[in-house]
């Protein structure tokens, strides 16, 4: 935990005072989609100054919140995890990317997307109700980065990398050549997606309509 503190008896502040400095909640966003090592972390929050993460890594497993494991040979390489009480916050990142998606606008200079980040930006904005019947398969690739998600009832499974063969009959691929945000809030459509490039023509219009559908930004 900081040494800052805010004088406040109230759950809101000592919860600042747990995860509230720069940079604690990305780790816990990046480590929510699977364990970690130190240089998975640090390629994956690649402006983080490793003096930095070294002391928010301390704070956050002098909170509770993550502890590190050695994995079993023949790695044996150190991995950082949530505790059973960091993952209790799961739906509170969920719920603070969902409002933020909603501030998202264009891509400003020098931001990046990771596989990470994406994986939450579905998980967050994933709505079952929307879904219909059947099972959906996604294969989102944004430049290098690949993430797939398959929605089935009210389940979602979102995870790094391409979705392993064999690949359901109903997957569906969307090469992203820009970010997907006008798309998802609505504010076009898959056919328009596509007639101005922000799509390859692996997917659909079709396909794109009900992918805003399921994860769309509200």
């Amino acid at each position: 935990m900081t040494t800052k503190t805010y004088g406040q008896y109230c759950g809101v502040a000592r919860a600042l005072e747990l995860v509230g400095e720069r940079w604690a909640l990305l780790i816990i966003r990046d480590l929510l989609v699977e364990p970690k090592r130190y240089t998975d972390l640090r390629a994956g929050l690649p402006k983080i100054p490793t003096n930095v993460l070294a002391t928010r890594l301390k704070e956050l497993e002098s909170a509770g919140l993550v502890e590190r494991r050695v994995q079993p040979r023949p790695s044996g390489a150190i991995v950082y995890e949530l505790t059973p009480y960091g993952l209790e916050l799961e739906d509170v990142v969920l719920a603070l990317g969902r409002w933020g998606a909603r501030s998202l606008g264009e891509l400003r200079p020098g931001e990046i997307a990771t596989a990470d980040s994406l994986v939450m930006a579905l998980r967050s904005t994933y709505h079952p109700s929307k879904r219909g019947t059947g099972k959906l398969a996604y294969e989102l690739r944004f430049g290098d980065i690949v993430v797939h998600a398959v929605c089935s009832g009210s389940t979602l499974t979102a995870e790094p990398g391409p979705f392993r063969s064999p690949a359901p009959a109903n997957l569906v691929v969307i090469e992203a050549m820009a970010p997907l945000t006008p798309l998802l809030t609505g504010a076009i459509d898959g056919a328009k997606a596509l007639a101005d490039g922000m799509v390859g023509h692996q997917a659909s219009a079709a396909d794109l309509d009900v992918f805003a559908t399921v994860f769309r930004i509200t």
